[in-house]
């Protein structure tokens, strides 16, 4: 067990987790500017990026890389400046570091090593998201990036589907379209929201089920990165009678009622998008495609 009073002892080497804007500049804290001007160094994701916030608040405190393809190189060089009794920020390209960017595995070794850590409220695109969509906040799960693969996102939302928490994920304006295919497909056409460009001039919320939404976006060709929200389970039944697939996948939970209960195919393909409450034709082809 570790016990943490962050200001008792100022001399001891601090990492400071500062979140940076996700797009207006104006939403930086007095707080995080203070931190960057008068820490020994910024650690950041990308050191151009960070240098033009800098540069814009006549900030001059030395950069280093600390990035997803070097952090374990460059954590030994971090922890040793924290062992010399010097103070860092850890930044990444924008919103909180350590959510779906780098940071956690630094904050981990400085816990473990008995430095502070003081992390700074600030900007954070999922939660900004999640209150403008409309849908409920008192419960929600913030996944990230789905997988790229279809199998593996189908996967993951059928882990997700049962769950009553409001989902939230991050795509790329690439894989969007696809995206909110496997979202209908999967987690049927429920209550959306997409929010784009958040903070900057061209914000955009775009509010509906998911069917009209896929509707619209057809022609457009779409920019920026997107947060998706998606309303949580509604089925209020009781499943606990149902619980005994969840381990499965759709393969899986199809064989067992083909080897252990002797339907056929099509019978249990019918029985599992019941259970599921996926569309037949999507286990179908999940099954048929994989198996």
């Amino acid at each position: 067990m570790k016990i943490q009073k962050s200001f008792d002892n100022q001399e001891a080497g601090t990492v400071y987790v500062v979140p940076t804007p996700i797009g207006n500049l104006e939403d930086i804290t007095y707080r995080a500017l203070n931190v960057l001007r008068t820490v020994n160094i910024i650690a950041a994701e990308d050191t151009r990026n960070t240098k033009k916030l800098l540069n814009h608040f006549d900030i001059a405190t030395h950069l280093t890389s600390y990035h997803e393809h070097n952090k374990e190189a460059k954590e030994g060089q971090l922890i040793a400046r924290l062992e010399n009794g010097e103070s860092i920020a850890i930044v990444s390209d924008a919103g909180m570091p350590g959510v779906s960017d780098p940071g956690y595995e630094i904050v981990r070794t400085a816990i473990n090593q008995d430095f502070p850590v003081v992390v700074l409220p600030g900007a954070n695109a999922a939660l900004c998201a999640l209150v403008g969509s409309g849908l409920p906040s008192t419960e929600f799960l913030f996944y990230g990036f789905l997988p790229r693969k279809k199998q593996e996102k189908h996967n993951e939302l059928e882990r997700l589907q049962s769950l009553q928490a409001t989902l939230l994920f991050y795509e790329s304006p690439f894989r969007v379209k696809d995206t909110l295919a496997a979202i209908l497909e999967v987690l049927g056409n429920r209550q959306i929201a997409i929010a784009r460009e958040l903070t900057k001039r061209y914000e955009e919320y775009t509010r509906g089920n998911v069917d009209e939404i896929i509707g619209l976006l057809e022609e457009k060709q779409l920019k920026g990165e997107f947060c998706i929200v998606v309303e949580g389970s509604t089925d209020e039944k009781d499943t606990s009678k149902e619980l005994w697939w969840g381990h499965l996948s759709v393969i899986e939970h199809v064989n067992h009622y083909i080897d252990n209960v002797g339907m056929h195919n099509k019978e249990a393909i019918k029985q599992v998008a019941k259970d599921r409450q996926m569309a037949k034709r999507a286990v179908y082809q999940m099954y048929h495609v994989n198996n």
